[in-house]
């Protein structure tokens, strides 16, 4: 028998299935990231923002089989969905329809995620379709690439507002470089008191050229579970085809590693350049992901 138990509270949550995302921390590093950085903010008494934000673990027999996640501040408010059975996506759709919670959009592994959008789309009346193909990658070693002139050094605190402006800039323009140029992008952006943190957490790298202007950005998350995920990762555009993302991803990469700690990361599959850049640096495909609509 499924059974669907929902949480409002992430830090519940996380003592609750905790252990289920440590069994594999590398396929649930969003959710594991996205629900400690709610958590901690929930702990310094920041009031939250008055979309969706809601846990759920999915059981069968008593034993959680599955986890989703609806915490994205941007509309349509997706989904997260990670791996499990069919029934019980399929099971979580109509539990949703039941109380008339919208949904447009879902994201997160396959097959689960198709299984969830096909199951809201006959219920609506609607359509469920792929917008974004997405892949998972882990790097185990890094191959260190050919490397511009330059040096890699951590964000300081002066870099706020350009690292602030780089990071909302990355959405809009990795869809362009996807084929999708003009795309309103509605991914997860970030404020200066956000960043500040990230920085003194060293968690935000750049790369100067050798005429010490910044021109690279690599961000990543503190690690959960023993798995930190790397991104984004950001060049502007006049500053692009010299190696600054691969010199910089490799470096941060090995740090990560250097510290016992796994890496991985995100591509859109219809972006040759990101998905180049990772493979050549080390990374290797764990899993297909896919950001669907439902219309």
């Amino acid at each position: 028998m499924t059974d669907l138990q929902f949480y409002h509270d992430p830090a519940a949550f996380l003592r609750d299935v905790g252990d289920v995302l440590a069994q594999d921390p590398v396929v649930t590093t969003v959710v594991s990231t996205v629900t400690q950085r709610v958590a901690a903010a929930d702990e310094r008494g920041e009031p939250r923002g008055d979309h969706p934000q809601w846990w759920v673990a999915v059981r069968e027999d008593g034993d959680v089989v599955g986890v989703a996640m609806r915490t994205a501040p941007f509309g349509p408010y997706p989904l997260y969905v990670l791996p499990m059975p069919e029934q019980g996506a399929r099971a979580l759709a109509r539990a949703l329809h039941e109380r008339e919670e919208e949904v447009a959009a879902v994201n997160g592994a396959l097959p689960a995620t198709e299984h969830f959008a096909h199951e809201v789309a006959r219920l609506s009346g609607g359509t469920a379709r792929v917008h974004e193909h997405m892949r998972l990658w882990e790097a185990s070693e890094v191959a260190v690439p050919d490397l511009p002139p330059g040096l890699l050094r951590a964000a300081r605190a002066e870099d706020v507002d350009l690292a602030v402006t780089w990071w909302n800039a990355f959405g809009a323009d990795a869809a362009e470089q996807a084929g999708r140029p003009g795309e309103v992008h509605g991914g997860e952006g970030i404020d200066a008191d956000e960043m500040v943190r990230r920085i003194e957490d060293g968690l935000v790298w750049l790369w100067e050229d050798e005429a010490g202007q910044v021109v690279h950005l690599t961000a990543h998350n503190p690690p959960a579970y023993g798995v930190a995920r790397v991104g984004p990762v950001y060049t502007p555009r006049d500053a692009r085809g010299h190696g600054y993302a691969s010199a910089t991803v490799a470096a941060v990469t090995q740090r990560i590693l250097d510290q016992g700690v796994r890496a991985c990361l995100f591509t859109d599959q219809a972006n040759p350049t990101s998905n180049k850049i990772y493979e050549a640096v080390g990374y290797r495909p764990v899993v297909d992901m896919a950001n669907l609509q439902i219309t």
